[in-house]
Order: C-alpha cells, then sequence, then structure tokens
C-alpha cells in the first residue's frame, strides 16, 4: 500500500515507498536536512494543496464527459454534410457509437485510478475530497463552497496523455518505444555496475530516477536487483503510477484504447480503435530482497543530500526544468564522487514559451561545455542522433521521430 505525505511546499510533494515484504510496498517521510516531517505537514497541509489535488480529480473525473464532446462535435460536422455525402459514409455514425464504447471503457479505467487515490497521502487531510463524486464545487479557506472552473484544455490533455503512458510503460505493444530508450540505459548500467549474482552484490549500488512517470523504467532496474528510487512531481502521473504499482497484481487486467483521441492521420477507422492490454508483466514481480521506492517533488528541492547516490538516470527528463543548470546542478551535488549520470532524451523544453516562465533553452553543446568546464564531469560515452519515439501510435500516419542524445558522464573522484 503506497502512502503519500506532502512536505516542503505547495509545489513539492514527498512520499518513499518502501519494499518491506515482497512486492508489498509501505510509505515513509525521507529524512530531509533541516525538516521535521510532522512539522512540515501541519505547516503545507493548505488549502491551495487542496485546491490543486481536487483540480488533477476534477480533470480525470470529466474525461468521459469532455471526450464524448469531440465525438458530438464530429457528429455534428457530419451532419452539416449535404444529404447525397452523409450517404457515402454508411460506416461513419457506426464508427463514432464504437469510438463512444472506447471512451466508456477507458472512463472506467481512468475511474479506476481516481479511486485508487483515497488514501494517498498521510498526516494530511488532502485527499478527503477524493470519495466526493461530484468535483463541481470546491471549498475555500472558510469551507463555503464555490463553484469550481471546467478543466482547462491543458488539465485534460494531461489526462490523455496519462491513458498514453500506460501504453508506452505497462503494454506489450509499448515495447518497441521502451527499447529505444530504456535498453541502452539498462544495458549501461549493468555494464557500470557488473555483478555475478545481482540479487546479492547489486543492492549496495543506488540508482536514481527522476522523472520516473509510470515507473517502468525505475521498475526495470529494481528487477535487476539494484537499489532503485523514482521521482516524478506531476500529480497525473503519481496517481497513475500508484495505481500501477500498488493496486495491480497481475498482467492484462485492463483494456485501454490510448487512441481514441486521434481523429487525424488514420489509415483506417479501426487504428483508432486499437486497444492494448496492461500491465504487460505483473508490477509485483520483483525480487524478494528488492529495494524500490518512489518520491513525489520538485527534483531539485527534493534531493539535497551531497554524494548520496551511486547512479542517477534521466530518461526524456532534462528538458523539464526552465532552468537545466539546476538539474546539472543537482545531479553533480548528489552522485557520490566516482558516480555516474546515464542520460537519454531530446530537448524539447517544456517551459519554452509558457506565459509567466522564465524558460532558458540551451542547445546540447552549450550544456555539454557546462558539463565538462565548469562542474567537471567526464564524458565516458557518448552517442548523439539516436532515434526514439515518444507515445507514438505506431499505427498513425504521421510519427514524431526525435533525434536523442545517450551520454554517460563521470562525476570525479575529488
Amino acid at each position: 500500500l503506497l502512502r503519500v505525505c506532502p512536505t516542503v511546499c505547495s509545489s513539492c510533494w514527498v512520499y518513499t515507498v518502501l519494499t518491506r515484504e515482497p512486492f508489498l510496498l509501505h510509505m515513509a517521510v525521507p529524512d530531509l536536512p533541516g525538516l521535521n516531517p510532522a512539522d512540515a505537514t501541519e505547516e503545507h497541509d493548505t488549502d491551495e494543496e487542496k485546491q490543486h489535488f481536487q483540480r488533477v480529480c476534477k480533470a480525470f473525473s470529466y474525461y468521459r464527459i469532455f471526450s464524448l464532446k469531440r465525438v458530438a462535435r464530429a457528429h455534428e460536422n457530419f451532419s452539416c454534410l449535404p444529404l447525397r455525402h452523409q450517404h457515402l459514409l454508411e460506416d461513419f455514425l457506426p464508427n463514432l457509437e464504437r469510438l463512444k464504447a472506447a471512451i466508456d471503457a477507458n472512463h472506467q479505467f481512468v475511474d479506476r485510478l481516481m479511486k485508487s487515490a483515497a488514501g494517498m497521502f498521510v498526516n494530511s487531510d488532502v485527499a478527503d475530497a477524493l470519495p466526493r463524486a461530484d468535483f463541481s464545487y470546491i471549498e475555500d479557506q472558510n469551507g463555503v463552497q464555490l463553484r469550481a472552473p471546467f478543466p482547462s484544455s491543458f488539465d485534460m490533455e494531461k489526462v490523455k496523455t496519462t491513458i498514453k503512458q500506460f501504453f508506452r510503460d505497462w503494454s506489450a505493444e509499448g515495447a518497441a518505444e521502451r527499447c529505444q530508450c530504456y535498453e541502452p540505459i539498462l544495458s549501461e548500467l549493468k555494464s557500470l555496475f557488473p555483478s555475478p549474482t545481482l540479487e546479492e552484490s547489486c543492492q549496495s549500488v543506488s540508482v536514481l530516477v527522476p522523472g520516473s512517470g509510470l515507473g517502468r523504467l525505475a521498475y526495470e532496474i529494481a528487477r535487476l536487483g539494484y537499489h532503485c528510487q523514482g521521482n516524478e512531481w506531476s500529480m497525473f502521473m503519481l496517481i497513475a503510477s500508484h495505481f500501477i504499482l500498488n493496486q495491480v497484481r497481475g498482467t492484462n487486467l485492463y483494456v485501454i484504447y490510448p487512441w481514441v483521441h486521434n481523429f487525424s492521420n488514420n489509415m483506417s477507422s479501426g487504428d483508432q480503435l486499437r486497444s492494448c492490454s496492461i500491465p504487460d508483466v505483473d508490477p509485483h514481480d520483483l525480487p524478494p530482497s528488492a529495494d524500490f521506492s518512489m518520491t513525489a517533488g520538485d527534483f531539485s528541492e527534493v534531493y539535497q543530500e551531497p554524494d548520496s547516490w551511486d547512479c542517477v538516470v534521466t530518461c526524456y527528463f532534462i528538458d523539464t526544468s526552465p532552468n537545466i543548470i539546476a538539474y546539472i546542478e543537482t545531479i553533480k551535488r548528489i552522485l557520490k564522487p566516482g558516480g555516474y549520470w546515464i542520460n537519454f532524451g531530446p530537448l524539447l523544453y517544456h517551459f519554452a514559451d509558457m506565459y509567466n516562465e522564465h524558460s532558458v533553452e540551451l542547445s546540447y553543446e552549450e550544456i555539454r561545455r557546462l558539463m565538462l568546464r565548469d562542474y567537471g564531469f567526464e564524458l565516458v560515452k557518448e552517442e548523439v542522433r539516436i532515434p526514439s519515439s515518444y507515445i507514438q501510435s505506431p499505427w498513425s500516419m504521421m510519427k514524431l521521430l526525435y533525434e536523442c542524445v545517450f551520454f554517460v558522464a563521470k562525476k570525479p573522484l575529488e
């Protein structure tokens, strides 16, 4: 059972999951320097935190309404065609009914995610509103109910992306995407920290995976026998990872339709209705002695203790900060002397051109120079322009392909 405790600040949620019994996850608050977890919980268990959590839950709860509105618009557009043209498309309306059924299936799955979040938080009433079916209202600091705004299109896109993330991380069909980026990382990790008996020897090697999303890469690292901790800040991802890692036992238990929202670039109508079963592996299938944990919060704020990790693995992550130098500083600080930073991904800066965000977008050459010249990393391995896709439909007529950078950097011994 995973538990979550909000601490530090409203933008930094911290929890740890510990495997104290085989495949059973328990929560403990990390011992952060200068932080009393109990005091921090009381101080920061604020209305703002409650409203943020409710906002995310509301977005999940509105999934069906939001998605069916798009189908209704397709129906309305069809009805505007001349009748002679409508008669030529005899399968159009039946296909819309099939889309509705797929959306209903996704809705049932999303509803499970949201309901599983009940009890995620310890020593806090942030999740008390979760059992409430109606998220049309929120409470202000005086307990007065106010009509909540309709979820933003940004939040609803996050819900749709969360469904696609399950395809990428926990379906057999997503294995090709995972192989592109996870396999080089796992191979390099085994090369840097080899052991003839991983289960006995590798637990002394600590590996941190910031930006862990739904946790598959961190899970695979823990599965190899390493002490592994994932870190994530998105509440959408936290709710989803809590569900898959703690509530699911077995394989191919749920069927979802990740591409049901793709109305363009379909080779056939059936491509929009392609489903996948999740999970393709049992999330509890870890070695009995596995040491696998998760934290939630801003990476640079949560991780402050110097010289504490043997390896930091970043996959599609370093472009998530408006100031990538802060990430480089944090990684340099928390790595043990002689520790390794393994990175794979592009530079699609998430905060670029975003209103009220002071994002600085650096080229890879600039990042490389900073790492080597200013922070003293030694470049052990470097490959560029490695093709990789991210939550792309294999059947779509349009695919976004990144040319990624893969590098291994070593922190100096002194």
